[in-house]
């Protein structure tokens, strides 16, 4: 299967897009290749993506997918910005865009970048550099303009912010510039080919149709690129880390906190874990049980979840049932409706994040939950995982508008 990550570049309507052999998806973002819906031998081919309005696609992210076998390429918009930065690595870069960024003749995001409704709607509200670079080029190749006047130009509307770059601006741009015949003729051009001068699309058919004829996989480097997993990255894999349980597309992350602030007996859950752990070989090392590992580190004066504080994997599939071995259909059905609360409340608050949550709130949460003094509350947070009440307080602000929002409903049933 062919993963084509576009919008606004192509159309949806564009007939290449419609073969069988293609899935579209919208601009990439950041944690989009981790879906498992991915597999290991697809294409992924990354034309647009989102850096402005939402945390762009990183490079670690890339890495790692073309680490588990996946070609990805890369044309046109961030797709081949990010080419250029990872040919080293393997990633497929295609398109005179790429070309010119593996030159060093362009080098800045905003070459690519264009303005997009928030709507969703696939439409470009303005004009990215390297389309009326081109534009200039074909201009001073039609003597509409000679070099000087191109490339005062084209200075004059580099300097009008990216969002700002409308067609409007482009011809006052031009008009200031005393250039109002090179406006005119871009217009007409635009009017005989509503195309013209469109490199950035030129560059993702290219791609596309690469990708549907296998040339990738020929260009690939055969050796897969080392992926250094550091917290950051394993924090992002974990965020993106989904299930289809009973009919319900589920955060694990989410079903993983759940048990840790709601099962009473998930302190014994973590034990179970930090054993296992302790059994597997590791760096080198060999597996031992836990209690042998506890003798060599320490004078058995401290529990083992307050000595060890591994970063969980929550791609580890055996690992993940061993921490959610407990959880009931009922569990999950309580997960999806935090998130529908967490959701909610995404939507009807500009600008509201789980960092938004006050501590106090979330750790209050929490001592309601476990029924223990404040005293008591590190080390309960530490058997259970979550390191101490700070680390603790953070992960529960994802339940607190659903946990509010049930408190809520319990107390109007009450008074009814």
């Amino acid at each position: 299967m062919i993963h084509v990550f576009v919008g606004p570049t192509l159309a949806p309507c564009e007939p290449l897009l419609a073969n069988p052999a293609v899935r579209v998806w919208p601009p990439v973002r950041h944690g989009d290749l981790f879906t498992d819906e991915i597999r290991d031998a697809d294409t992924a081919v990354i034309i647009d993506g989102v850096y402005h309005q939402a945390p762009a696609l990183r490079h670690k992210e890339i890495l790692a997918a073309m680490g588990r076998g996946v070609t990805v390429m890369g044309a046109a918009s961030i797709g081949a910005l990010r080419a250029a930065e990872l040919a080293p690595h393997g990633m497929v870069g295609v398109g005179s865009i790429y070309t010119a960024y593996m030159r060093g003749d362009i080098d800045g995001d905003d070459e690519v970048a264009v303005g997009q409704a928030p709507d969703g709607a696939w439409d470009a509200l303005t004009w990215p550099l390297v389309n009326l670079r081109h534009a200039l080029d074909l201009a001073r190749t039609a003597g509409i303009l000679n070099a000087d006047r191109a490339a005062g130009l084209l200075k004059a509307l580099r300097a009008v912010y990216y969002p700002q770059r409308t067609w409007a601006a482009v011809r006052a741009v031009c008009r200031r510039q005393g250039e109002g015949w090179f406006a005119e003729w871009l217009s007409g051009q635009r009017e005989q080919d509503r195309y013209f001068g469109d490199l950035k699309r030129t560059d993702a058919l290219a791609a596309v149709r690469a990708a549907l004829g296998g040339a990738a996989h020929a260009e690939q480097v055969a050796e897969a690129p080392l992926v250094r997993e550091s917290p950051y990255f394993r924090r992002w894999s974990n965020a993106a880390a989904r299930a289809r349980v009973d009919g319900l597309v589920l955060s694990t992350e989410d079903r993983l906190v759940y048990q840790q602030v709601f099962d009473p007996a998930f302190r014994d859950r973590w034990a179970a874990y930090l054993e296992h752990l302790s059994r597997q070989q590791a760096d080198g090392g060999p597996g031992m049980p836990l209690a042998q590992r506890m003798t060599q580190v320490s004078a058995g004066d401290l529990p083992a979840d307050r000595m060890f504080h591994p970063l969980i994997d929550l791609r580890d599939e055996q690992a993940v049932a061993l921490l959610l071995a407990s959880e009931t259909a009922a569990d999950r059905r309580a997960v999806a409706q935090y998130a529908d609360a967490l959701a909610w409340a995404r939507r009807s608050r500009p600008g509201f994040s789980t960092a938004a949550v006050r501590d106090e709130v979330a750790r209050e949460l929490l001592l309601r939950v476990w029924q223990c003094h404040e005293r008591e509350f590190d080390t309960e947070a530490s058997a259970r995982g979550l390191v101490c009440q700070e680390r603790a307080a953070q992960a529960a602000k994802r339940l607190v508008p659903g946990f509010l929002e049930q408190t809520e409903r319990t107390e109007t049933t009450r008074v009814g």
